[in-house]
């Protein structure tokens, strides 16, 4: 009779602790899925790529891992809970890691605009120095056609920039430094060869 209330108590106990494990841990689900969508407004998709995909990664894991604990008869996601504590801690750093990436990008955007300012006028003090002999006229044309390209990026760039979209800017000043660059390097090499001093 003794080991039979023992044996009760033993399957209550167990019961009891497999129920305290079999709860699904919504609580933590939601924090964590709120510190990614936190990262996100954050843009750290646009500043911190590489991290943000590696969190999304993690979430999708984590789901796939509570979908099967969801599936079996004694649900135990004890594990799915430090996962889930990981991430959002990671999550919060990565939010947190946005702002220092966006300074960073925002002086580099700024170094190029100065720096594209200085070629795009030396390129359009040059510009007018070309040869203009017969065989000249399509390569002006075609010369005054990407400066004008140029301008318009350093524009571009600069309303970007103003609005606050560091990355975008970033990146058009980027493709417009190395034509403003190629431009120059061509417009000299033809001078050059004219043997006209610039």
């Amino acid at each position: 009779m003794k080991n039979r209330i023992l044996m009760g108590l033993a399957a209550v106990v167990m019961v009891a602790v497999l129920a305290s494990c079999g709860k699904k841990p919504q609580a933590e689900i939601d924090a964590t899925n709120a510190a990614i969508t936190a990262a996100q407004a954050a843009e750290a998709n646009v500043y911190l790529p590489a991290e943000f995909a590696a969190l999304q990664d993690s979430l999708n894991a984590i789901n796939a891992a509570i979908t099967e604990v969801d599936g079996k008869l004694f649900k135990n996601y004890k594990d799915v809970v430090a996962k889930l504590a990981t991430l959002k801690t990671d999550a919060e750093t990565v939010t947190a890691n946005v702002a220092a990436k966006k300074e960073e990008v925002k002086k580099e955007a700024e170094g190029l605009m100065a720096e594209i300012k200085a070629v795009v006028e030396e390129n359009a003090k040059l510009f007018p120095k070309l040869p203009k002999g017969k065989e000249g006229a399509a390569v002006i044309e075609a010369v005054k056609a990407d400066l004008a390209n140029v301008d318009a990026a350093v524009a571009e760039a600069q309303a970007l920039y103003d609005k606050g979209t560091y990355m975008d800017a970033l990146n058009k000043v980027k493709a417009a430094t190395e034509k403003a660059k190629a431009l120059n390097t061509e417009i000299k090499e033809v001078l050059t060869k004219a043997r006209i001093r610039f």
